[in-house]
């Protein structure tokens, strides 16, 4: 009974060490960019890593994600985040921005947006007051953030990506009411 148990062991661990032996194999057979010019003989054609990603040298977050040959139409996500992303831990991308929810805390790690004169300019059409806020149905129940969490608590819903700042439609603006994008807030002055 023991050495089943061991066997099977042994062919899943070989199994394992032979992929990853095979990964790392075939990532350092890859083709060295023509612009890759080095001195040092161990890097030329050899495992280079990357900073996001040490294991692997094919990803980093610090790279460009669109290309200079990249069509000129690129979506309103595909603009801010071009740099890269901070983070990959649970990213959500809205119409105008874009955020990574912390599911243990309920509340983003980070959020980004991409402001333009355009995209701040004052427009009739939208109005704050028409959004709600709300729970996101996109994050599980069990790690989503619900009105009743502030409810008597004494701390404000926040915004991380500012409803103020997404004036282009009525749409852009209502997503900034997501609990995914709010954080608490301690406001002193309060007038009630």
């Amino acid at each position: 009974m023991a050495s089943n148990v061991v066997s099977r062991l042994l062919v899943l661990s070989s199994v394992g060490i032979g992929g990853f032996l095979t990964g790392s194999y075939l990532e350092r057979r890859k083709q060295v960019p023509a612009d890759y010019v080095s001195t040092d003989r161990k890097t030329i054609g050899e495992f280079c890593p990357k900073p996001a990603l040490p294991i692997f040298g094919t990803v980093s977050a610090a790279s460009l994600v669109s290309s200079p040959a990249a069509p000129v139409n690129v979506s309103r996500v595909g603009q801010i985040m071009k740099y890269g992303f901070p983070g990959l831990d649970n990213v959500r991308s809205f119409d105008d921005y874009v955020l990574s929810y912390d599911r243990r805390t309920r509340v983003a790690h980070w959020v980004f947006e991409h402001l333009t004169p355009e995209s701040v300019k004052p427009n009739d059409a939208v109005d704050r007051a028409k959004s709600d806020f709300k729970a996101d149905d996109s994050i599980h129940p069990f790690f989503r953030s619900l009105n009743t969490d502030y409810k008597g608590s004494g701390f404000d819903r926040g915004h991380m990506a500012a409803a103020g700042n997404h004036r282009g439609e009525q749409k852009h603006c209502d997503q900034t009411f997501y609990l995914t994008n709010m954080a608490p807030q301690f406001c002193a002055l309060r007038f009630e």
